[in-house]
């Protein structure tokens, strides 16, 4: 919930003036609702996609203060961020609701990016590897192989998020490999070295390089970092390295 339109327009237009003609590395820039309209047009002309931070997964109704897949395609959305861990924590958010926003979003074209992740106290009881399995297989529940095609996964150790604390690149990389290992397991081998799983816990230029390295980490679901053009630039460019 940062940035009005005008400041999102202004941001966007800082970003696309550097890496705007990119295409090696796919970039998309997820702002707040009211933001979309002008997050679009500042957009025009570049490589760089747009997203939502949210949407429902009816397609209208008696759902008020809701956004629908309609609403945010009318915008130019090609990405849905769902199940984020702060949706999960402050509104109650459920594997079964966030399952059925996954597939609302893949059934109208938007690419939807699944966030799973645990909390400090479950990665100190050794849970992390429980709780991430339970909200990939629940969020991806009834999906075909063809739908798998269409999602990116997004693992946010909730613990890292905003604190400044991040998991090591090895930390990272473990739970990347068992979310990795999940999708083979539902979807084969081959879909899932396709499938793109980032990395969202408080990556930022200081630590892109080192966690980008590590084999199953594709890419990043970037927070704070990405409110200044600098900052979320040096991310971009940390990933051009490897591409």
């Amino acid at each position: 919930m940062n940035n009005t339109a005008a400041r999102a327009a202004e941001l966007i237009g800082e970003i696309k003036a550097q890496i705007g003609g990119e295409t090696a590395v796919d970039v998309a820039v997820c702002p707040t609702f009211t933001a979309l309209d002008a997050a679009g047009k500042a957009l025009s002309g570049s490589n760089i996609k747009l997203g939502a931070q949210n949407m429902h997964f009816q397609p209208s109704g008696a759902y008020t203060g809701e956004i629908s897949a309609d609403m945010l395609k009318e915008f130019g959305c090609d990405y849905v961020i769902l199940g984020h861990s702060e949706r999960r924590e402050y509104f109650k958010e459920d594997d079964a609701l966030i399952n059925k926003k996954v597939k609302a979003a893949i059934a109208n074209g938007i690419k939807p990016i699944l966030c799973v992740g645990e909390k400090l106290e479950e990665r100190e009881a050794g849970k992390t590897i429980e709780v991430v399995s339970k909200q990939t297989l629940g969020g991806l529940d009834g999906l075909s192989k063809e739908d798998a095609g269409k999602i990116v996964i997004a693992y946010e150790p909730v613990w890292a998020i905003g604190t400044g604390k991040t998991a090591t690149p090895a930390m990272a990389q473990e739970v990347h490999a068992e979310i990795r290992k999940i999708l083979a397991n539902l979807f084969g081998g081959e879909t899932a070295e396709k499938i793109q799983i980032l990395y969202g816990g408080s990556m930022k230029p200081e630590n892109a390089d080192d966690l980008l390295k590590e084999k199953d980490i594709d890419g990043g679901l970037i927070g704070g970092a990405a409110l200044k053009a600098g900052s979320f630039v040096s991310l971009v460019k940390s990933a051009l390295k490897l591409s």
